[in-house]
């Protein structure tokens, strides 16, 4: 038997020429992979040995040859393919460790050139992979370190199970696919933010101990954990996902200096915040947040936008939390808050606002692709629609408010002032319904509405939309705008005395 080794990423790869060492499996390699594997003491041909042409261009061109290819895609199976071999002095080649150029960890540099970029685009290692895997039933394809181990086990059993063979083969066209996805992301037209044909390759990152439900099998796939660092606790299930992601997209719209009032903190249920809090102390802010609804957030995820302290880790130490999600932690408050084993604490690695990112949804047949809703709340798109216009802390908590209604669930209410939320009405079919539910939740908390101002994700249709607001307490509203009544809505606030502002730019969240 014959092995084919040319690898970029040279994990375990020794380890693995040893054991095809011992089963008397002649080795093969090119370039770097050669030299590392001769310099453990093993015994490894050239390519241009079995080829009679040295590599050339640099090593854009070594193993595309007939001496090569023909020597992996002949199938053992006809005797016209063995044939051909024979009249030209081809050995078949059985094994094909190949991994390719790390074009990902190349453009993920922020200062990469594009010649630079085009240099780690494999065309030989492509090929390789791709004829073994197309010929798996008597060639192994082998791409990833993590299955070397299970093929050296079946090799010494002296044969490899046809199910092992076409799962290899089913991940080496994986591999290939995400690396040409990779390419193709890179290269397409940056002003075609969305492409003829959609290229997804995302590498499996961890099974997931079910999906949203129990009977639900679920994964997680391409590069979350480069976002978030998981220091403590249980694994992560599926819904964790889904909440880290959506508590870290609010907290984002929470910058310490864009808020100009200290740190913010954020409790979330289910994907959906039930308080908001901003102070001079983190601390402050967990009792602003919690005191919107005090129930709730049992089981729920706390997330922050400044480095966990110990006396805010006193504080939530309380009350149990799925999730605790920061920049850091203190020495001290990670190691009160990790003796809670069901605990999960996550650091975050880097934002997730970015612009240009896609957001996708499975649908039947397909995808739906949309950017991602990471516009931030600019005055310049605020307009005064009333005869009062709002005070100067009206101005300071409806921009409070609109920063939290992006992220609740529409139909979307957001009672609040200018450092906290006081109610919050989530994802009722009718709005009026959705500001009925705030007012009830600040009323279960003991909260007063008066003189606090409400923001609607999405315009009022109706007139009774905002004196149901301004029933409650509201002096001040903020809404998209867009309603065929319009006038009626504004006119409603001017007999109130209330001020309103049109932003011209809706959140739904669906």
């Amino acid at each position: 038997m014959r092995a084919l080794i040319s690898v970029s990423d040279k994990q375990h790869v020794v380890t693995l020429a040893q054991a095809l060492t011992a089963l008397n499996i002649e080795l093969v390699s090119t370039g770097n992979t050669q030299r590392l594997l001769t310099e453990h003491g093993l015994s490894v041909r050239s390519v241009s040995d079995l080829t009679g042409f040295p590599e050339m261009l640099d090593g854009r061109v070594k193993t595309l040859h007939p001496a090569i290819h023909g020597a992996i895609l002949a199938r053992r199976d006809l005797d016209t393919h063995l044939q051909q071999l024979t009249e030209h002095a081809i050995a078949p080649i059985d094994i094909v460790v190949v991994n390719l150029y790390p074009f990902a960890q190349t453009i993920a540099r922020p200062d990469v050139l594009l010649q630079q970029a085009l240099e780690q685009i494999d065309i030989g290692g492509v090929a390789l992979v791709r004829a073994a895997a197309k010929n798996f039933p008597a060639v192994l394809p082998l791409v990833n370190p993590a299955d070397y181990a299970e093929v050296i086990a079946a090799l010494e059993t002296g044969a490899v199970p046809m199910q092992l063979r076409q799962r290899l083969a089913a991940r080496a066209f994986a591999h290939t696919a995400a690396y040409d996805a990779a390419i193709a992301t890179y290269l397409h037209d940056a002003a075609d933010v969305f492409p003829a044909t959609l290229t997804l390759g995302w590498e499996q990152a961890q099974i997931l101990r079910y999906g949203e439900n129990p009977h639900q099998r679920g994964a997680l796939y391409g590069t979350f954990f480069d976002y978030f660092e998981h220091l403590h606790g249980k694994e992560l299930s599926y819904t964790n996902v889904l909440d880290i992601s959506a508590a870290q997209g609010l907290i984002e719209d929470f910058p310490a200096v864009a808020t100009g009032a200290g740190t913010t903190l954020a409790i979330l249920k289910h994907t959906n915040p039930c308080g908001v809090g901003t102070a001079a102390t983190l601390a402050e802010a967990w009792h602003k947040a919690l005191a919107t609804d005090p129930l709730s957030p049992f089981g729920g995820v706390i997330v922050l936008n400044a480095p966990c302290d110990l006396e805010l880790a006193q504080a939530i130490d309380a009350i149990f939390s799925e999730i605790i999600l920061a920049p850091d932690f203190a020495a001290e408050a990670f190691d009160l808050l990790q003796k809670k084993k069901n605990r999960r604490l996550i650091r975050v690695r880097q934002p997730i606002t970015q612009q240009g990112r896609l957001l996708v949804q499975s649908v039947p047949g397909g995808v739906l692709v949309q950017e991602a809703d990471a516009a931030p709340l600019e005055e310049e798109h605020c307009k005064v629609v009333t005869e009062r216009a709002p005070t100067d802390d009206e101005i300071r908590a409806l921009r409070f408010a609109w920063r939290v209604v992006k992220h609740v669930k529409s139909n979307a209410i957001v009672y609040a002032t200018t450092d906290r939320t006081l109610g919050i009405g989530a994802g009722q079919m009718s709005r009026v319904d959705s500001s009925r539910l705030a007012v009830w939740k600040a009323q279960q908390a003991g909260l007063s509405l008066q003189g606090s101002v409400v923001a609607s994700d999405a315009l009022f249709p109706f007139a009774d939309g905002v004196e149901a607001a301004i029933e409650a307490g509201a002096t001040a509203i903020i809404q998209p705008g867009g309603s065929l009544r319009d006038e009626e809505v504004i006119a409603a606030a001017n007999r109130a005395g209330a001020a309103m502002l049109f932003t011209g730019r809706r959140h739904f969240w669906h």
